[in-house]
Protein backbone atom coordinates (compact mmCIF):
# COMPACT_ATOMS: atom_id res chain seq x y z
CA UNK A 1 0.00 0.00 0.00
CA UNK A 2 1.02 3.82 -0.53
CA UNK A 3 0.40 6.68 0.50
CA UNK A 4 0.91 9.72 -1.77
CA UNK A 5 0.62 13.73 -0.36
CA UNK A 6 0.72 16.83 -2.65
CA UNK A 7 0.78 19.37 0.58
CA UNK A 8 -0.49 18.88 4.17
CA UNK A 9 -4.20 19.03 4.76
CA UNK A 10 -6.82 19.23 7.86
CA UNK A 11 -5.78 14.84 7.56
CA UNK A 12 -1.88 14.30 8.32
CA UNK A 13 -3.12 10.39 7.56
CA UNK A 14 -1.69 10.43 4.03
CA UNK A 15 1.98 11.20 5.14
CA UNK A 16 5.21 8.79 5.01
CA UNK A 17 4.68 6.53 8.05
CA UNK A 18 0.74 5.92 7.41
CA UNK A 19 0.41 2.82 6.15
CA UNK A 20 -0.98 -0.41 7.94
CA UNK A 21 0.85 0.35 10.76
CA UNK A 22 -1.68 3.27 11.13
CA UNK A 23 -5.04 1.05 10.63
CA UNK A 24 -4.01 -0.88 13.37
CA UNK A 25 -3.13 1.96 15.83
CA UNK A 26 -6.93 2.79 14.71
CA UNK A 27 -8.58 -0.35 15.80
CA UNK A 28 -6.41 -1.38 18.82
CA UNK A 29 -5.56 1.84 20.39
CA UNK A 30 -1.80 2.99 21.10
CA UNK A 31 -0.68 1.42 25.02
CA UNK A 32 2.02 3.30 26.43
CA UNK A 33 5.80 2.61 25.28
CA UNK A 34 7.60 0.39 27.49
CA UNK A 35 11.07 1.50 28.71
CA UNK A 36 13.49 0.11 26.91
CA UNK A 37 17.19 -0.57 27.99
CA UNK A 38 20.28 1.45 26.06
CA UNK A 39 18.07 4.55 25.21
CA UNK A 40 18.49 7.93 26.70
CA UNK A 41 15.78 9.90 28.15
CA UNK A 42 15.88 12.03 24.98
CA UNK A 43 15.89 9.32 22.82
CA UNK A 44 12.78 7.97 24.63
CA UNK A 45 11.49 11.04 24.41
CA UNK A 46 11.43 10.92 20.74
CA UNK A 47 10.00 7.96 20.44
CA UNK A 48 7.46 8.40 22.98
CA UNK A 49 6.49 11.38 20.81
CA UNK A 50 5.77 9.86 17.45
CA UNK A 51 4.33 6.59 18.73
CA UNK A 52 1.08 7.27 16.52
CA UNK A 53 3.54 8.08 12.68
CA UNK A 54 6.71 5.63 13.59
CA UNK A 55 6.65 2.50 11.82
CA UNK A 56 7.54 -0.76 12.88
CA UNK A 57 10.32 -1.12 11.05
CA UNK A 58 11.29 2.27 11.48
CA UNK A 59 11.58 1.69 15.45
CA UNK A 60 13.24 -1.34 14.76
CA UNK A 61 16.25 0.43 13.45
CA UNK A 62 16.58 2.57 15.66
CA UNK A 63 16.91 0.38 18.84
CA UNK A 64 19.22 -1.41 16.79
CA UNK A 65 21.40 1.96 15.84
CA UNK A 66 24.62 2.18 18.35
CA UNK A 67 23.21 5.80 20.75
CA UNK A 68 25.39 7.46 18.54
CA UNK A 69 24.40 7.55 15.19
CA UNK A 70 20.42 8.02 16.26
CA UNK A 71 20.24 11.71 16.39
CA UNK A 72 20.98 11.47 12.70
CA UNK A 73 18.33 8.90 12.53
CA UNK A 74 15.89 11.34 14.05
CA UNK A 75 17.33 14.11 11.59
CA UNK A 76 16.33 11.77 8.30
CA UNK A 77 12.75 10.65 10.40
CA UNK A 78 11.82 14.45 9.88
CA UNK A 79 12.93 15.05 6.76
CA UNK A 80 11.35 12.44 4.73
CA UNK A 81 8.26 13.49 6.35
CA UNK A 82 9.07 17.12 5.12
CA UNK A 83 5.83 18.31 2.11
CA UNK A 84 8.44 20.69 0.90
CA UNK A 85 11.99 20.13 1.45
CA UNK A 86 12.61 23.69 -0.43
CA UNK A 87 11.15 25.44 2.61
CA UNK A 88 13.32 26.10 5.74
CA UNK A 89 10.48 25.26 7.94
CA UNK A 90 9.67 20.96 8.14
CA UNK A 91 5.27 21.73 8.26
CA UNK A 92 4.73 18.08 9.11
CA UNK A 93 7.00 18.45 11.80
CA UNK A 94 5.54 21.42 12.59
CA UNK A 95 1.83 21.15 12.78
CA UNK A 96 1.90 17.59 14.38
CA UNK A 97 3.80 18.89 17.38
CA UNK A 98 1.20 21.66 17.35
CA UNK A 99 -1.19 19.33 17.56
CA UNK A 100 0.04 17.78 20.45
CA UNK A 101 -0.20 20.61 22.18
CA UNK A 102 -3.83 21.77 21.28
CA UNK A 103 -5.11 18.27 22.05
CA UNK A 104 -3.04 18.86 25.48
CA UNK A 105 -5.23 21.67 26.01
CA UNK A 106 -8.27 20.26 24.58
CA UNK A 107 -8.79 17.25 26.37
CA UNK A 108 -7.42 17.73 29.96
CA UNK A 109 -9.92 16.14 31.70
CA UNK A 110 -9.54 12.28 32.40
CA UNK A 111 -6.13 11.76 34.02
CA UNK A 112 -3.98 11.13 31.18
CA UNK A 113 -2.44 14.05 29.04
CA UNK A 114 -4.88 15.13 25.94
CA UNK A 115 -2.43 13.47 23.45
CA UNK A 116 -1.97 10.07 24.75
CA UNK A 117 -6.20 10.37 24.94
CA UNK A 118 -8.12 8.52 21.82
CA UNK A 119 -9.67 11.89 21.44
CA UNK A 120 -6.14 13.65 21.13
CA UNK A 121 -4.70 10.62 18.92
CA UNK A 122 -7.58 11.16 15.94
CA UNK A 123 -7.22 14.97 16.29
CA UNK A 124 -3.36 14.75 15.94
CA UNK A 125 -3.91 12.39 12.88
CA UNK A 126 -6.75 13.64 11.49
CA UNK A 127 -6.33 17.71 12.19
CA UNK A 128 -9.64 19.48 14.29
CA UNK A 129 -12.79 17.55 12.98
CA UNK A 130 -15.25 19.83 10.89
CA UNK A 131 -17.90 19.63 13.20
CA UNK A 132 -18.09 18.03 16.68
CA UNK A 133 -21.25 17.09 18.31
CA UNK A 134 -21.24 17.19 22.37
CA UNK A 135 -23.84 14.82 24.10
CA UNK A 136 -21.97 15.29 28.54
CA UNK A 137 -25.37 13.20 29.43
CA UNK A 138 -25.17 11.00 26.50
CA UNK A 139 -27.10 10.73 23.32
CA UNK A 140 -30.15 9.58 25.17
CA UNK A 141 -31.28 10.43 28.78
CA UNK A 142 -29.41 7.78 30.20
CA UNK A 143 -26.63 7.18 27.98
CA UNK A 144 -23.24 7.92 29.07
CA UNK A 145 -21.33 10.96 28.00
CA UNK A 146 -20.46 11.19 24.14
CA UNK A 147 -18.85 13.26 21.51
CA UNK A 148 -18.98 12.88 17.68
CA UNK A 149 -16.70 14.48 15.10
CA UNK A 150 -17.42 14.77 11.81
CA UNK A 151 -15.46 14.67 8.85
CA UNK A 152 -17.23 15.20 5.87
CA UNK A 153 -19.70 12.40 5.38
CA UNK A 154 -17.36 10.42 8.18
CA UNK A 155 -18.15 10.62 11.72
CA UNK A 156 -16.44 9.30 14.66
CA UNK A 157 -17.87 8.63 18.38
CA UNK A 158 -16.11 8.97 21.51
CA UNK A 159 -17.80 7.67 24.43
CA UNK A 160 -17.20 8.57 28.24
CA UNK A 161 -18.21 4.72 29.34
CA UNK A 162 -16.80 4.98 32.87
CA UNK A 163 -17.46 8.48 33.66
CA UNK A 164 -13.89 9.82 33.96
CA UNK A 165 -13.79 12.30 31.43
CA UNK A 166 -11.73 9.59 29.41
CA UNK A 167 -13.52 9.45 25.85
CA UNK A 168 -12.56 5.95 24.17
CA UNK A 169 -12.73 5.34 20.65
CA UNK A 170 -16.30 3.31 19.91
CA UNK A 171 -14.90 0.28 18.07
CA UNK A 172 -17.31 0.26 15.72
CA UNK A 173 -16.28 3.81 14.74
CA UNK A 174 -12.47 2.59 14.98
CA UNK A 175 -13.55 0.17 12.42
CA UNK A 176 -15.31 2.18 9.96
CA UNK A 177 -12.95 5.27 10.14
CA UNK A 178 -9.59 1.65 9.30
CA UNK A 179 -12.29 1.27 5.91
CA UNK A 180 -12.45 4.89 5.43
CA UNK A 181 -8.75 5.41 5.72
CA UNK A 182 -8.06 2.08 3.52
CA UNK A 183 -10.28 3.33 0.58
CA UNK A 184 -8.97 6.84 0.64
CA UNK A 185 -4.94 5.66 0.58
CA UNK A 186 -6.07 4.02 -2.68
CA UNK A 187 -7.00 7.09 -4.40
CA UNK A 188 -4.98 8.33 -7.31
CA UNK A 189 -1.94 9.96 -6.34
CA UNK A 190 -0.08 13.12 -7.24
CA UNK A 191 2.68 13.00 -5.82
CA UNK A 192 4.39 9.98 -4.00
CA UNK A 193 5.23 10.55 -0.70
CA UNK A 194 7.79 7.42 0.33
CA UNK A 195 9.43 6.72 3.71
CA UNK A 196 12.95 5.51 1.48
CA UNK A 197 13.70 7.28 -1.60
CA UNK A 198 15.81 5.17 -3.98
CA UNK A 199 18.69 6.25 -5.10
CA UNK A 200 22.56 5.44 -5.82
CA UNK A 201 26.26 6.98 -6.51
CA UNK A 202 27.67 6.37 -9.68
CA UNK A 203 31.52 6.01 -9.83
CA UNK A 204 33.57 4.78 -13.46
CA UNK A 205 37.01 3.66 -13.62
CA UNK A 206 39.28 2.97 -16.69
CA UNK A 207 41.79 0.09 -16.21
CA UNK A 208 44.95 -0.96 -18.48
CA UNK A 209 43.84 -2.45 -21.80
CA UNK A 210 40.85 -0.53 -22.11
CA UNK A 211 38.98 -2.63 -19.23
CA UNK A 212 36.50 -0.10 -17.45
CA UNK A 213 34.09 -0.96 -14.77
CA UNK A 214 30.88 0.65 -13.67
CA UNK A 215 30.40 0.93 -9.52
CA UNK A 216 27.06 1.82 -8.48
CA UNK A 217 27.06 2.42 -4.53
CA UNK A 218 24.15 2.20 -3.23
CA UNK A 219 23.18 3.46 0.33
CA UNK A 220 21.49 0.89 3.02
CA UNK A 221 19.39 3.52 4.25
CA UNK A 222 17.91 4.34 0.53
CA UNK A 223 16.75 0.12 -0.13
CA UNK A 224 13.38 -0.22 1.22
CA UNK A 225 13.10 -3.91 2.75
CA UNK A 226 10.18 -6.47 3.29
CA UNK A 227 10.01 -8.34 6.66
CA UNK A 228 10.22 -11.88 6.02
CA UNK A 229 10.78 -15.16 8.66
CA UNK A 230 12.78 -12.81 10.81
CA UNK A 231 15.29 -11.39 7.96
CA UNK A 232 15.01 -8.16 6.04
CA UNK A 233 14.98 -9.21 2.80
CA UNK A 234 14.43 -7.25 -0.80
CA UNK A 235 15.76 -7.74 -4.72
CA UNK A 236 17.78 -5.10 -6.92
CA UNK A 237 17.54 -5.18 -10.79
CA UNK A 238 20.16 -3.42 -12.79
CA UNK A 239 19.98 -2.37 -16.13
CA UNK A 240 23.52 -1.14 -17.84
CA UNK A 241 23.61 0.01 -21.14
CA UNK A 242 26.66 1.86 -22.67
CA UNK A 243 26.40 3.60 -26.03
CA UNK A 244 29.16 5.46 -28.39
CA UNK A 245 28.79 8.74 -30.20
CA UNK A 246 26.55 7.61 -33.00
CA UNK A 247 24.00 6.08 -30.18
CA UNK A 248 24.73 2.36 -30.86
CA UNK A 249 24.32 -0.31 -28.09
CA UNK A 250 27.55 -0.83 -27.44
CA UNK A 251 27.21 -3.13 -24.07
CA UNK A 252 24.38 -4.24 -21.35
CA UNK A 253 24.05 -5.50 -18.45
CA UNK A 254 20.29 -6.91 -16.76
CA UNK A 255 20.73 -8.82 -13.72
CA UNK A 256 19.08 -9.03 -10.32
CA UNK A 257 20.90 -8.71 -7.20
CA UNK A 258 18.46 -10.50 -4.14
CA UNK A 259 19.39 -8.72 -0.35
CA UNK A 260 18.72 -10.86 2.78
CA UNK A 261 19.66 -9.44 6.38
CA UNK A 262 19.57 -10.40 9.44
CA UNK A 263 17.45 -7.92 11.74
CA UNK A 264 20.32 -7.94 14.82
CA UNK A 265 23.03 -7.07 12.01
CA UNK A 266 21.38 -3.77 11.19
CA UNK A 267 23.50 -1.72 12.73
CA UNK A 268 26.43 -2.88 11.35
CA UNK A 269 25.23 -2.15 7.68
CA UNK A 270 23.61 1.57 8.37
CA UNK A 271 26.11 4.10 6.82
CA UNK A 272 27.30 0.97 4.43
CA UNK A 273 26.55 0.76 0.67
CA UNK A 274 25.48 -1.88 -1.60
CA UNK A 275 28.15 -1.99 -4.18
CA UNK A 276 27.53 -3.94 -7.56
CA UNK A 277 30.10 -3.73 -10.33
CA UNK A 278 29.42 -4.08 -14.18
CA UNK A 279 33.06 -4.48 -16.13
CA UNK A 280 33.10 -4.44 -20.25
CA UNK A 281 36.17 -3.65 -22.39
CA UNK A 282 36.04 -0.44 -24.53
CA UNK A 283 38.17 1.14 -27.13
CA UNK A 284 39.13 5.14 -26.33
CA UNK A 285 36.58 7.26 -27.41
CA UNK A 286 33.26 9.18 -25.75
CA UNK A 287 30.31 7.25 -24.01
CA UNK A 288 26.97 7.62 -22.71
CA UNK A 289 26.04 5.21 -20.23
CA UNK A 290 22.79 4.58 -18.95
CA UNK A 291 21.48 3.05 -15.62
CA UNK A 292 18.13 1.80 -14.40
CA UNK A 293 17.72 0.59 -10.72
CA UNK A 294 14.81 -0.62 -9.36
CA UNK A 295 13.72 -2.11 -5.88
CA UNK A 296 11.78 -4.99 -6.83
CA UNK A 297 9.86 -4.96 -3.38
CA UNK A 298 8.40 -1.68 -3.48
CA UNK A 299 8.38 -0.75 -7.02
CA UNK A 300 10.73 1.93 -6.76
CA UNK A 301 12.93 3.21 -10.06
CA UNK A 302 15.30 5.47 -10.42
CA UNK A 303 16.90 6.14 -13.78
CA UNK A 304 20.25 8.29 -14.00
CA UNK A 305 22.90 8.92 -17.34
CA UNK A 306 26.35 10.01 -17.55
CA UNK A 307 28.59 11.03 -20.34
CA UNK A 308 32.18 9.56 -20.11
CA UNK A 309 35.66 9.65 -21.98
CA UNK A 310 38.14 7.08 -22.04
CA UNK A 311 41.81 8.15 -23.12
CA UNK A 312 44.22 5.36 -23.72
CA UNK A 313 45.60 4.02 -21.07
CA UNK A 314 49.14 2.41 -21.46
CA UNK A 315 49.69 -1.43 -19.28
CA UNK A 316 52.26 -0.71 -16.36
Amino acid sequence: MKCYSKKISASLFCLASLNIIFVVVLLFGCSSLQRVSNVSPEHEDFLSKVRYIITKQEKKIFLNLPPEKREAFIEEFWKKRDPDPTTEINEFKEQYFQRIEEANHLFKEGGTPGWLQDRGRIYILLGPPEHREKYPTGYTFYGRPMEIWYYGPAYIIFIDSHYTGNYELYPLSAQFLAELLKAQLNLKPEVPDKQVVLDFKLKIEQFPENRIQFIIRIPYENIWFEEKDGLLVTKLRVKLNVYNENKKNLWSLDKEYPLSIHQENIKEILGQKFQIIGETILNPGKYTLSIFLENTTDGQTVKKTARFTLKTKKTI
